[in-house]
């Protein structure tokens, strides 16, 4: 993990305005207490497959790519963690007591409070606590049901879109720096399918494509 450890700003603020169902009084001057504030720069590690997890991460600012690999090294993209989000597979990691099985790596400079995980049981005496965490899980299960739908039932070419589109929401950019090896990867395709079909997209008027440079158009 390549963490950047910095003087604390007002964590009571940050937890304000980015994480405003979290109103338990106990429970904040707990996070206060305890919870490090964090900035990773962009394409350093959070976290890694087979790393021990000593902290959860609750996202302030940027956007953080979350990955799983096969046993052949394939990388799988599960999700993006955004603002006021937390890592679901992480929680579950620690929780269970296992090694991490995901990796996270920051698309953009990334600013969190990283919560040590001796805390996750114990904060779920509090009712918000319990809530945030809940809400993670379901945010997730629900993004599963539509990676599910997407493969058995939409066509590639629907589904890089929505993947340029979801890509785009996470890093609140129409324009997406990134190589076709790279979106193939994440969509477990080849480079040259995802060139073909970006030129179709490109001739429809839904892109313009450039150098390792995706821009959306609609």
């Amino acid at each position: 993990m390549c963490y950047f450890w910095h003087m604390n700003p007002s964590i009571q603020q940050l937890l304000e305005n980015h994480f405003p169902t979290i109103l338990d009084t106990e429970l904040v001057e707990g996070i206060i207490e305890h919870a490090i504030y964090v900035e990773v720069e962009e394409g350093d590690l959070l976290m890694d497959i087979g790393g021990k997890i000593d902290t959860i991460p609750m996202i302030i600012s940027g956007s953080v790519k979350v990955i799983r690999e096969d046993e052949e090294g394939r990388e799988l993209l599960l999700y993006y963690l955004k603002p006021g989000e937390t890592c679901a597979m992480s929680l579950t990691c620690c929780m269970a007591f296992k090694r991490s099985e995901i990796r996270a790596v920051a698309q953009e400079k990334v600013t969190m409070l990283a919560i040590p995980v001796d805390f996750m049981d114990e904060w779920m005496k509090f009712r918000d606590w319990r809530s945030f965490v809940m809400n993670t899980y379901r945010m997730r299960f629900e993004e599963l049901l539509e990676a599910v739908d997407s493969i058995a039932f939409h066509r590639m070419d629907e589904r890089l879109l929505k993947y340029l589109h979801d890509k785009s929401n996470s890093l609140n950019t129409e324009e997406i720096q990134m190589s076709h090896q790279d979106i193939a990867i994440d969509l477990n395709s080849s480079r040259e399918v995802i060139s073909r079909i970006l030129k179709q997209m490109e001739h429809k008027g839904l892109v313009k494509l450039g150098r390792n440079k995706i821009s959306l158009l609609s």
